[in-house]
């Protein structure tokens, strides 16, 4: 499994966490050309190489017009806090998002782009008290952060990890200035962004985990915790600007994991006057709200009636939310809950071409074997079109591979 781990003992900035990612990158320079023909107003943006305790590593700096600019996300009507003596334009979510639509972006990234942007207008608007479209943005430190969001979603899009683990985030202690006045470490949107993530203090005084980098990181981490056992294939050190008595930065490590135990939940109830039809309709938006497995088993129930067992194999983070679904669209009175491990191999789908099209392959390998299935969808699709049997697309498939 291709595995991205972010060792964020230093906390976690947009622009460490980019400058990390790019560092991962065979070719990075395409990339910053890349990331300065996307059309954001007034900016430009360079690798600088910087040394933190001795070790090297990439400094990413966003210019607006000519001017470095810290990641800022000022509220409406709030003071210009960079000391320009004169007054900038806001942004609403709206102007953001308008922005980011006339980028030139593939629509994954544009999407990842504006879900990282909506995790800090909800933040913001939570630590507020306003709606979301209420919330104005700084245009100063809105364009600084667009550079860092835009740039992490379209490294993160090219280096397409199966999977990204992080360290528990260092948030730093003490209070920030900033334009609403001094603010307790970690900022209240920084704080309400790092719900249910693990994040400690420590004795370094100061700001080390931005709205930002928190955003970027519960977008995209699949889970917190300690680095995996990984034959790891490339490092990248993103620098922070301020310098400690530690190495200021964010550490990416890229590499392979092997197919591994997780732990998943198991749901299940038992009910007697459900319909085929009705449990059918059930397990379809069970699946949809994000169940791993829904299967049903036959049962005997009370007073002799025949029932159904309903079971569902969900992650940890979806539970409480397969759990309202079940009670939602089944008439079960109550559900019982087990914890399980699981062991999973480690897959891909990848796709071949056959003289009637495309047809996705479902590859999985691990614990010493090596398997692979073609997509039934496909085949039957095709199948169904050209009036041939499954083998014979099927074989078809095959010679494609050879």
């Amino acid at each position: 499994m291709r595995t991205l781990y972010l060792d964020c003992n230093m906390g976690a900035a947009g622009d460490m966490l980019t400058a990390a990612l790019l560092e991962l990158m065979p070719d990075s320079d395409s990339i910053l050309r890349e990331l300065n023909d996307l059309g954001i107003p007034g900016v430009s943006i360079i690798r600088e190489t910087a040394v933190k305790c001795g070790i090297h590593g990439t400094h990413f700096s966003v210019k607006v017009g000519n001017v470095e600019e810290n990641e800022d996300l000022h509220t409406h009507g709030e003071p210009d806090s960079h000391g320009h003596g004169h007054t900038h334009h806001h942004s609403s979510m709206h102007d953001i998002e308008h922005m980011v639509s006339h980028f030139h972006l593939e629509e994954k990234v544009r999407k990842d782009v504006l879900a990282v942007y909506h995790l800090i207008a909800e933040a913001e608007s939570h630590v507020h008290g306003v709606p979301v479209s209420d919330i104005h943005f700084h245009e100063v430190g809105t364009l600084d952060a667009v550079a860092d969001i835009t740039a992490a979603c379209l490294l993160m899009s090219r280096i397409a990890p199966d999977e990204v683990i992080a360290s528990p985030v260092h948030v730093g202690s003490g209070e920030v200035r900033c334009a609403h006045g001094i603010l307790p470490v970690p900022a209240p949107a920084t704080a309400y962004l790092l719900r249910d993530i693990p994040m400690f203090g420590g004795s370094i005084k100061g700001e080390l985990c931005t709205p930002t980098g928190a955003a970027i990181l519960k977008h995209f981490v699949t889970r917190f915790g300690e680095m995996p056992v990984m034959k790891v294939e490339k490092i990248g050190y993103g620098m922070g600007k301020k310098d400690f008595d530690r190495a200021n930065c964010v550490r990416a490590m890229l590499g392979q994991t092997k197919g591994s135990e997780n732990t998943v939940r198991e749901l299940s109830c038992n009910v007697d006057d459900m319909t085929a039809e009705e449990i059918g309709f059930a397990a379809e938006r069970l699946f949809e709200g994000g169940a791993l497995e829904v299967y049903t088993v036959p049962a005997g129930m009370k007073k002799s009636r025949p029932g159904t067992l309903i079971q569902v194999l969900c992650k940890e983070e979806d539970r409480e939310r397969m759990v309202e679904l079940l009670f939602k669209y089944t008439t079960t009175l109550g559900i019982r809950e087990i914890e399980a491990k699981r062991y999973v191999l480690d897959r891909k789908v990848s796709t071949v071409d056959t003289p009637y099209g495309p047809v996705r392959r479902k590859d999985a390998w691990g614990y010493g074997v090596r398997r692979s299935k073609y997509e039934y969808d496909d085949l039957s699709r095709i199948a169904n079109e050209k009036g041939i049997r499954l083998e014979e697309i099927r074989r078809l498939a095959e010679q494609g591979e050879k």
